[in-house]
């Protein structure tokens, strides 16, 4: 399992994102980023850990457990919905709110006709 640093940072470059842009979206400043992002700080709030996932699109759970306040889930079923549930955050942002009340539409459809 990946340190919290390297979880934090490895998201955020794949997003693209610089630390002031993060600073500017979650309102934390990029000096206690870096310091998260460079291990000096290793057991932030859950606050802080929320508004981060939140604005990286990732599971709250996996930086929880990479900061030690949880500990880690069994591997199975729960890891399998987690992996599903970060790919319906990643399409989130690309659709409107029309696409996405058809995707719930599609999905209670696809529900009803397993009874």
């Amino acid at each position: 399992m990946k340190s919290l640093g390297d979880t934090l940072k490895s998201t955020r470059e794949s997003l693209s994102l610089t630390l002031r842009q993060v600073e500017d979206a979650v309102g934390i400043s990029n000096a206690y980023l870096s310091q998260l992002e460079n291990e000096k700080i290793k057991k932030p709030s859950a606050n802080i850990l929320y508004k981060l996932a939140n604005l990286y699109k990732i599971d709250l759970n996996v930086l929880l457990r990479s900061a030690g306040i949880i500990k880690q889930e069994f591997q199975g079923e729960e890891s399998e919905k987690s992996k599903w549930e970060q790919k319906i955050a990643f399409y989130d942002n690309n659709l409107t709110d029309e696409e996405k009340n058809d995707v719930l539409d599609f999905i209670q459809f696809k529900l009803s006709k397993k009874k």
